[in-house]
């Protein structure tokens, strides 16, 4: 079956030129969208934590909590896929080659549903044994592994979600999958009450009201993809794997997913760690960390904004707009987890009320928040850095560097300096100073990479 190629049709009103005009506001256009996406995302999580906490019970409301790490841990290798699709779109989309742009956007979404589809059965299959090796009491463990196997029933549409919306991302539509998620999050939210409630499910409740929510999600951005009348158009007919696209999304994706997974190791060896204080712990930890997130996700946005930008300005060959981006992003990121991070240390004791109203759950939380949240803006520092090089096309490098400076580091944190000083504070410390080192190396690799960008487009020089 031979499919035409028209030259690149005329932008939607979703989009936004990455490649022309001033950058400061397109940046803020993309990320607002982008980081309010995150929030719902997160709202998703917070209302299943909340309804547990308070109608299901502390036990139920550790047993949720007790699974995030491992869950990342498992999917991130997957989704980091989803990161070598933007660069490559953003690249393509940038450079104009609508054939390349094509190829890589049916790729995408046949990969989404083969990782979603063995997502399924490696969830089922190391829930338990996995949940048991990280020491989850007794009394968690069974509401664990029943959270962790209805979850990943739902991961072929949590992929195909993921990689519908990082194709829009690169284009510039930051909008869509925000209205998506935002429908998506209402029936959530309703279900999660009915479940609970009503139909007094626990766990259970809230996880499938989580998978039916994404399924929703799923289902709008391939629609939207399907109807859009840009070069980024999906025809189901034509899905196929193209070797190039596959590898060369692999060659991007599998580095970033390695980082992630990585990274949610030593994330795995902090919980493991957090659980050995009880389960009143591992609550406020769950109540902090859920909290935390609302900053990290707004951070987060302009990592991918840089990611996005510079792709998009690299395959336009214009490296001038390339370092304007580093640097402005790198002002929105610090600025904006200063003021949230502190933000949300003033206000912990209120925002923890929600998820709980034992006192020492909340304390719990509060110590973490001090501990991570304060420090945050050298986190979205380092992610800067690490968006830009992905932007520039190399992975590798940025994986190296983050599981050294924060995966490594933090393993050896936990296994001599808090051994040493076991104690709550000293145990999240152990975030910012990996923070701290790895910003300064991925500084230095950033710039590296740079350069060699430079003499690929301009080897006279």
């Amino acid at each position: 079956m031979k499919f035409h190629f028209k030259p690149r049709a005329r932008r939607s009103s979703y989009e936004i030129n990455m490649t022309e005009g001033p950058l400061l506001g397109k940046l803020v256009q993309f990320s607002i969208p982008l980081a309010l996406s995150g929030v719902l995302q997160l709202l998703f999580n917070a209302a299943d934590i909340v309804v547990v906490g308070r109608f299901a019970g502390s036990q139920a409301l550790a047993a949720v909590g007790s699974t995030s790490a491992l869950n990342m841990l498992i999917v991130n290798l997957f989704m980091g896929l989803s990161i070598g699709v933007n660069v490559l779109v953003a690249r393509f989309y940038g450079a104009g080659q609508t054939r390349d742009l094509f190829e890589t956007v049916h790729t995408a979404i046949l990969t989404a549903v083969s990782c979603g589809v063995f997502l399924i059965l490696l969830g089922n299959v190391l829930s338990r044994p996995l949940l048991q090796l990280m020491d989850t009491p007794e009394d968690v463990i069974d509401q664990s592994v029943l959270y962790m196997r209805i979850i990943f029933a739902g991961m072929p549409a949590s992929m195909l979600y993921n990689f519908g919306s990082a194709i829009l991302r690169s284009v510039g539509d930051t909008q869509r999958p925000l209205y998506f998620l935002l429908t998506a999050g209402v029936i959530n939210v309703v279900l999660n009450l009915f479940f609970v409630i009503v139909l007094h499910m626990g766990v259970a409740g809230v996880a499938a009201a989580t998978v039916l929510s994404q399924c929703v999600s799923a289902a709008l951005v391939i629609l939207c993809l399907m109807r859009s009348e840009g070069v980024y158009r999906l025809n189901i007919k034509a899905l196929r794997f193209y070797k190039s696209k596959l590898i060369e999304m692999a060659r991007i994706g599998i580095p970033a997913g390695v980082q992630g997974a990585m990274f949610s190791i030593s994330n795995v060896l902090i919980q493991s760690t957090v659980n050995s204080f009880g389960s009143v712990a591992m609550a406020g930890s769950t109540a902090g960390g859920n909290i935390e997130g609302f900053v990290w996700t707004a951070m987060d946005a302009f990592t991918q904004a840089t990611q996005s930008f510079v792709g998009q300005n690299y395959g336009a060959k214009k490296l001038d707009r390339v370092r304007r981006v580093m640097w402005i992003c790198m002002g929105l990121v610090t600025g904006v987890g200063l003021v949230l991070g502190i933000g949300a240390f003033l206000a912990a004791r209120p925002l923890l009320s929600v998820y709980s109203s034992d006192p020492a759950v909340i304390e719990y939380g509060r110590s973490r928040i001090l501990m991570i949240c304060v420090p945050y803006f050298t986190c979205g520092a380092m992610n800067i850095f690490i968006g830009g090089m992905r932007g520039l096309g190399s992975s590798l490098t940025p994986m190296v560097n983050t599981i050294i400076g924060v995966c490594v580091l933090r393993v050896v944190w936990v296994y001599t300096v808090f051994a040493l000083w076991p104690t709550w504070e000293v145990l999240f410390l152990s975030y910012s100073v990996t923070w701290v080192i790895t910003s300064l190396m991925a500084g230095v690799c950033y710039g590296i990479i740079k350069k060699r960008a430079d003499r690929r487009l301009n080897p006279a020089q």
